[in-house]
């Protein structure tokens, strides 16, 4: 049985898409309810907190309530990440006063639940892995930082921690009205973090080793923020978690091999066993280090067999079955890729749609300013008409008060002048009669003083 050239090529150029897979051990939220059995409990997943326990509701994990102030809620995975290419999707809402205060850490740390617990970036001590912590921080609106430690750094003794963070950008995230998102991206070329579907920060020299589990904690002040957490989905691009069922899948198709009288040797699942115990160990850097990057997993997903060694019938169905299922798991992804990016580039032309739209409303105000230009002219021309008018009546004003002004002085003195008598004869009389009287009142005076007194 021979394949088609131009289908085997297809295939070839296939094999370099990664498909994505959800790794139900490490995520919840992407279900109707986060606990299936209405358990106070999450499937695989612990809960941790001062004073209180977060609560657990159908769609949401409420890690400090809006009161009081003052506690710490965390949730951390049971399980550890052993892939190497992650994607981590979380949804969280902050409902808060004006001035509240608090914060959420995103954890990938070695041993997290024992580590850090329910602390934050500012009370944990020496961690291994990466902290992303959203907060107020520098008192802005809201901000995300990256934080990376290698377990020699205590933080929760460290006399600046801010300037630890390798990136951050600015995020509105409180009293939205609606969860917020926040996306990390992790494979062999880059870390990447994405808030509400636009890009925060990256970087090409960091390298995150497999074993670290995830978890998220938050922690209120006194004036509180409450932290509720829609969901925590973890996607995989190696496809690790398919081993199992890959490992079973080839075993019964070569118990059937045997039953017909020819076993062939079973190809490998992507990212099986042995693929974990040869996976180097990952290191992480800011820059200068050696960092060893993964081998592509999809390289060897279907090994290359020489012809010779598909002689039997069986043989050959069994190697066009498996390149047929790759081929499909490669389409899968290339129609929900094709789909989600649909979906994007639709939002996305609603959102220009409305910026057009808001764009040309304030193209039309800036039609009426040659209308408001021209009147602020008529204004300037009346308002110098006016000065120009006010000047010409107070000079006006003014001589006709100097005009009135000597003219009464002119009248006044010839009146008095008219009717004043001369001489000062009648002055000089008054003035002696007043000494005279005072005289006379005076020697009065001494007589009374100098008479004798009777007594009765």
């Amino acid at each position: 049985m021979r394949v088609p050239l131009s289908l085997g090529v297809f295939v070839a150029g296939l094999a370099q898409t990664q498909a994505q897979y959800l790794l139900n051990d490490l995520s919840f939220g992407y279900g109707a309810r986060i606990s299936p059995d209405d358990r106070n409990s999450i499937p695989n997943f612990g809960m941790q907190g001062r004073p209180n326990v977060p609560e657990l509701l159908s769609n949401k994990v409420i890690l400090t309530p809006p009161a009081p102030g003052n506690q710490r809620g965390a949730v951390w995975a049971d399980h550890s990440l052993q892939q190497q290419n992650w994607i981590v999707d979380v949804e969280f809402r902050a409902n808060g006063p004006e001035r509240g205060g608090g914060n959420l850490n995103i954890w990938l740390v070695r041993d997290g639940a024992h580590s850090v617990g329910s602390g934050s970036i500012y009370t944990v001590g020496k961690f291994e892995g990466l902290a992303l912590v959203v907060d107020q921080h520098g008192g802005t609106g809201g901000m995300v930082r990256g934080f990376l430690n290698d377990g020699s750094t205590d933080y929760k003794s460290h006399h600046n921690v801010d300037n630890m963070a390798f990136g951050h950008c600015l995020f509105s995230y409180r009293n939205l009205g609606r969860p917020s998102q926040i996306k990390l991206r992790h494979n062999e070329n880059k870390f990447q973090v994405e808030v509400d579907s636009r890009l925060c920060f990256e970087s090409d020299k960091i390298r995150l080793p497999s074993g670290y589990n995830f978890g998220i904690t938050a922690a209120s002040a006194d004036n509180p923020d409450s932290f509720e957490v829609f969901k925590l989905v973890v996607l995989s691009e190696d496809g690790h978690h398919n081993a199992a069922s890959t490992t079973n899948n080839n075993n019964n198709n070569n118990n059937n091999a045997a039953a017909q009288g020819h076993v062939e040797t079973p190809q490998q699942p992507i990212g099986g066993a042995a693929a974990a115990e040869e996976r180097p160990h990952m290191h992480f850097g800011r820059g200068g280090q050696n960092i060893k990057v993964p081998d592509d997993p999809f390289d060897t997903a279907i090994p290359d067999v020489a012809a010779e060694k598909i002689t039997s019938s069986a043989a050959q169905f069994a190697d066009l079955h498996s390149r047929i299922q790759s081929l499909n798991h490669h389409l899968s992804t290339i129609f929900r890729q094709v789909a989600q990016s649909t979906n994007v580039g639709e939002q996305r032309h609603e959102e220009l749609s409305i910026m057009l739209g808001e764009l040309k409303g304030l193209l039309t105000r800036l039609d009426k300013l040659d209308t408001l230009e021209t009147k602020f002219q008529s204004l300037e021309r009346d308002l110098r008409s006016l000065r120009s008018d006010m000047s010409a009546k107070l000079r006006d004003s003014e001589n006709a008060i100097k005009y009135h002004v000597s003219d009464k002085h002119e009248s006044l003195a010839d009146h008095v002048k008219a009717h004043a008598s001369t001489g000062h004869s009648r002055l000089i009389f008054v003035i002696v009669g007043c000494q005279l009287v005072m005289a006379g009142g005076y020697v009065y005076y001494k007589r009374k003083k100098s008479m004798p007194k009777k007594y009765l």
